[in-house]
């Protein structure tokens, strides 16, 4: 199939050559042009302006936005729509949240135009094994744009999850489980790490639970990875980002009155990893010595 591609991050080169891998023609676009420069060496047509795109495309188009969510892919969506046709597919690929990609997938409609949201999961390894894609939007646009879905996925690697919204409301809940998994993998290893009595290879450990352990997964691989490299983790900062997805579960939860309490506690403490001192801490441990006289360690 032909499509053009919006964005060339670090997942969107990575499906770009999954996509050439396949023989789809595609005309890729990045706002740094060296990235375009750069796919266009390996197979794909390069865009050096959002109209040279459309232009290069035979329509009823296929263009993939995958540019970080909220305002941003508002702007390209706003920006690229002027210059389709109507019947185009416009496919927002990037973590939005769901009731935006509602919202956008009515504007469009009412324009005339086809929607598409695409969870996306994978990360930097997709390139490797695929992309777990999570679909929403009409049942006869996915299958138009199936070819596309599956050579970017790996084997029952991807699903038409229902009508538009329903794609990215099913990653955001992956991305809400995927929250409590890290939380619980670091919390086990810091407990192990914390056994002074012992001297324990955390990397040996991790091996060790990917052979057949109920506990074993492609995070503990990862984290087996990363201690491999590093035995302590003493190179990086134990301060963690939050990219939406867990905020707007525990919204979610919230709303459908469904108690959610590992994932909602995962997210917190990615708000305390980032603090150098908890002024909270500082508060329990000033009333400690009021009521009780305990002890506290100097700020010098």
């Amino acid at each position: 199939m032909e499509i053009g591609f919006i964005g060339l991050g670090r997942m969107g080169a990575n499906m770009v050559r999954r996509l050439l891998r396949d023989g789809h023609t595609v005309v890729a676009w990045n706002r740094t042009a060296a990235k375009t420069d750069e796919i266009v060496s390996e197979g794909a047509q390069g865009a050096y302006s959002i109209p040279e795109l459309v232009e290069k495309l035979q329509t009823p188009r296929i263009v993939w936005i995958m540019v970080p969510s909220g305002q941003a892919t508002d702007d390209m969506i706003n920006e690229v729509t002027p210059l389709l046709s109507k019947g185009d597919i416009i496919i927002d690929g990037g973590n939005s949240n769901y009731h935006d990609s509602i919202r956008r997938s009515q504007e469009l409609t009412a324009k005339g135009f086809q929607f598409m949201d695409a969870g996306t999961s994978g990360g930097i390894w997709g390139l490797k094994v695929g992309y777990c894609m999570m679909v929403g939007g009409e049942k006869a646009t996915f299958e138009h744009v199936e070819p596309i879905i599956k050579s970017l996925a790996p084997p029952d690697g991807y699903l038409h999850c229902g009508p538009a919204g329903a794609g990215h409301f099913v990653k955001m809940v992956h991305n809400g489980i995927e929250y409590g998994m890290l939380q619980a993998y670091g919390e086990g290893f810091e407990i192990l790490k914390a056994a002074k009595q012992y001297d324990l290879d955390l990397h040996a450990i991790s091996h060790l639970w990917n052979q057949g352990s109920v506990v074993r997964s492609w995070l503990l691989e990862l984290a087996e990875l990363a201690f491999e490299h590093d035995a302590d983790l003493s190179s990086i900062r134990g301060y963690v980002e939050d990219s939406g997805e867990g905020r707007w579960t525990v919204q979610q939860a919230i709303d459908t009155d469904v108690p959610a309490p590992v994932i909602t506690l995962s997210l917190l403490e990615r708000f305390r990893s980032r603090q150098d001192e908890s002024f909270t801490a500082k508060v329990i441990a000033a009333l400690r010595k009021e009521f009780g006289g305990h002890a506290v360690k100097s700020a010098e």
